[in-house]
């Protein structure tokens, strides 16, 4: 695994993010397996942490990978400048991606890798999700996926499920946030 950890470092944090009583209960975390999924109710604080996580690790707030260099709104907390990940190794690759901001990704992964065949917008949304998720998983990746379900058709999420285990078996390490019971 590429991180082994985190802990939170609760003295200066006074945003809203103080007042999420899941994240406020969390002084240290350890993750056990390569694959970790964050659960809970809308508003519970899942995409709030793994946002902070995917920052932490010099990602786009808004997703993609650590070259993606936009924003349309920036409306994330200040979490991230007070944790402290505790470190396997380093990951060959990394990339966030999230449905709340996957038509702006879309768009700018057309546009930064120069490849107008990858014609994400001319898709429906489930199939741009997964033509993402295809193209952009590697092995030795790290891998932040929040409600990537939301995207996703039943079949879809279950392809997206074997997609992370072959991942696995390629070193890869994956943090998610989502709700529903397929996952």
């Amino acid at each position: 695994m590429f991180i082994n950890g985190f802990d939170i470092l609760w003295d200066d944090i006074d945003d809203y993010v103080a007042d999420i009583q899941s994240i406020r209960s969390i002084d240290q975390f350890m993750f056990n397996k390569p694959v970790t999924f964050f659960c809970g109710e809308n508003g519970s604080g899942k995409s709030t942490l793994l946002e902070a996580l995917a920052i932490k690790n010099g990602l786009n707030p808004e997703g993609g990978t650590r070259n993606y260099d936009f924003s349309t709104y920036d409306s994330y907390s200040s979490l991230h400048k007070h944790m402290r990940l505790w470190r396997n190794r380093k990951p060959d690759w990394m990339y966030f991606l999230r449905a709340e901001s996957f038509y702006n990704v879309a768009t700018k992964e057309m546009e930064y890798s120069g490849v107008f065949s990858e014609r994400y917008h001319d898709q429906s949304h489930g199939q741009s999700f997964f033509s993402v998720l295809m193209k952009q998983t590697n092995k030795n990746g790290l891998y932040f996926l929040d409600e990537p379900e939301a995207a996703l058709s039943c079949q879809n999420q279950l392809a997206l499920l074997y997609l992370i285990e072959e991942c696995v078996k390629q070193n890869c390490q994956f943090l998610i946030a989502t709700h529903p019971p397929i996952f």
